[in-house]
């Protein structure tokens, strides 16, 4: 989709993502030099799983499973989406099919951070703990808040300028992970933003971790009912946004982020306050449709959001009837929504359809 304000179009993260994940393993070249770096690859003497079912796999294979345990979302995946407006579970009225799959994707965050740490890839370990920190508020509540807090401040420690401790944070990926009260921090393995780290990678693997990990520990602060420490935390994305492009990938985060500082500001009975952050948010969105050439679904799907979480706020500030029938008007927007969408889905296959076919080999055609 196009970048508002400007003439290019959004690349869909892949700049992004590659830069995360380092396919190419330039770190690892930079690092020991060219030479001995494929004197490495060819004796296999670089950092990958040498057991378990991954054994078989070459590094690279097995950087691009990290990559999908750590993106990949199924099409019934509940957390699937670019949203990232924390959400209090009420874990009572859930089914075990959905507990179950809460519980795997738990896991799966935790093969993920186990893996990074095997292929010693710092800015993969961040994002595993971030995901860690999300998987836990939906798979606990808030009884895996404090838990979810701590992995939200490794990732935030892995992405800073400082030195982490390697050990702690392996301590993560185990499934009951039991904190020695008298373990004493090791922290020397340099942050992505240290300046030893900087020599070797751009400082963006930094703020795009930073990013991730900062509005996951806003939410786990919220979920623990720190609405000061949370809205600050929030308030730390802010500037490490700005210069992004007016694309719908960065403005879902913007977005989240908005609604995310006016929930904690409706939860302390400031609606007021809150409703601001919301017209922001909801304007974002606007943006998108208006637009030629924007996201129109992202568009649409950001004002719903927005004016839901407006709906719930004037409920908890005892406006009822404004409440309802602001909830009323979403949920009606929502199935019109859903109805267009399909409906532009069915259009574009059926001229998909219709430009094979008018492709197809006449004589090939005749000969079938």
């Amino acid at each position: 989709f196009k970048v508002l304000g400007e003439d290019g179009y959004d690349d869909g993260g892949v700049a992004d993502l590659s830069l995360l994940i380092d396919l190419e393993d330039s770190v690892q070249r930079r690092k020991r030099g060219e030479n001995e770096y494929f004197t490495a690859l060819k004796a296999d003497l670089l950092p990958r799983a040498t057991r378990g079912p991954m054994a078989k796999m070459t590094r690279r294979e097995q950087k691009v499973s990290l990559a999908q345990l750590l993106f990949s979302e199924d099409d019934d995946c509940e957390d699937k989406g670019p949203s990232e407006v924390y959400v209090d579970q009420n874990m009572l009225d859930e089914d075990d099919a959905t507990m179950k799959h809460r519980a795997d994707r738990l896991a799966q965050a935790r093969a993920a951070l186990r893996l990074s740490l095997l292929l010693r890839e710092p800015a993969c370990a961040s994002l595993s703990l971030s995901e860690l920190c999300k998987r836990k508020l939906t798979q606990a509540g808030k009884e895996g808040a404090e838990e979810a807090l701590r992995c939200a401040d490794k990732a935030i420690e892995i992405a800073g300028p400082g030195f982490w401790d390697s050990d702690e944070v392996q301590l993560e990926a185990e499934d009951n992970p039991v904190l020695d009260p008298k373990y004493e921090k090791n922290a020397t393995s340099p942050g992505l933003a240290n300046p030893t780290t900087l020599k070797l990678l751009p400082l963006r693997v930094s703020q795009l971790c930073m990013r991730s990990a900062l509005l996951q520990r806003g939410n786990a602060l919220a979920a623990i009912g720190d609405e000061t420490e949370a809205r600050i935390t929030y308030e730390r994305v802010f500037p490490i946004l700005e210069g992004e492009p007016r694309c719908a990938r960065v403005d879902w985060e913007r977005h989240s982020v908005h609604v995310n500082i006016g929930n904690t500001q409706a939860r302390t009975g400031d609606f007021d306050k809150a409703d601001g952050h919301y017209k922001i948010a909801e304007d974002l969105g606007s943006d998108h449709i208006s637009e030629k050439g924007g996201s129109e679904d992202d568009g649409r799907a950001m004002i719903l959001c927005a004016r839901r979480a407006r709906s719930f706020a004037l409920k908890k500030v005892g406006r009822m009837d404004e409440a309802k029938a602001l909830m009323g008007e979403v949920i009606k927007q929502k199935v019109a929504d859903d109805e267009a969408s399909a409906k532009r889905k069915e259009d574009d296959a059926a001229r998909a359809a219709e430009a094979g076919g008018a492709g197809e080999d006449p004589a090939a055609e005749a000969t079938a």
